[in-house]
């Protein structure tokens, strides 16, 4: 089955804002965090949520703060990273990552389409990595474009998963359920 065109214009630098919901669905999954790096914050709507219930480091290349740049420094303390990470990057990103945690034995939580652990050139982040502990499939689509007032709004086409990777993490990876 293919996916269909969702009509709209793609945004510069895959500018997504994660809506609330999919961040607070996230948050009893991040246990033992204590100050989380929000790496692609665009406007900081994830931060902000995420900040209710952790201390936060929010950057954004559009603010100068280039993720993947091997010069970019991890903030002090950071024990985790979180993101809605730019689609064309996001192996990059979790690779720089897990990279950054396994130091710090840290926790990863990226928000992808839920099939982006599906292909065997992944499978170094997946099926091979330790740290890969859990999927979180979201069961509600993300409208990530508000319909202009009084206009119908067009129906989202992709399915969504945090994808978790903890470095404490022993044994199978799990699947969960959120909203």
């Amino acid at each position: 089955m293919s996916q269909r065109d969702s009509g709209y214009e793609r945004k510069e630098r895959d500018l997504y804002e994660t809506p609330s919901w999919v961040t607070e669905a996230v948050l009893p999954h991040l246990p033992g965090a204590r100050l989380i790096w929000e790496p692609a914050c665009g406007s900081g709507k994830m931060a902000d949520v995420l900040a209710t219930q952790f201390m936060i480091a929010a950057t954004d290349i559009d603010k100068g703060a280039d993720f993947l740049s091997p010069a970019m420094p991890t903030p002090p303390d950071c024990d985790a990273i979180v993101t809605n990470p730019p689609y064309e990057f996001a192996t990059e990103f979790i690779e720089r990552a897990l990279r950054l945690m396994e130091a710090v034995n840290g926790s990863v939580a990226m928000l992808m389409r839920t099939d982006f652990d599906h292909a065997k050139s992944r499978s170094h982040l997946f099926r091979d990595c330790p740290a890969f502990a859990k999927k979180l499939v979201l069961t509600k689509r993300i409208m990530w474009f508000e319909p202009e007032p009084g206009a119908k709004g067009k129906s989202p086409s992709f399915n969504h998963a945090w994808f978790i990777w903890d470095w404490k993490h022993e044994g199978a990876p799990t699947l969960a359920y959120g909203p």
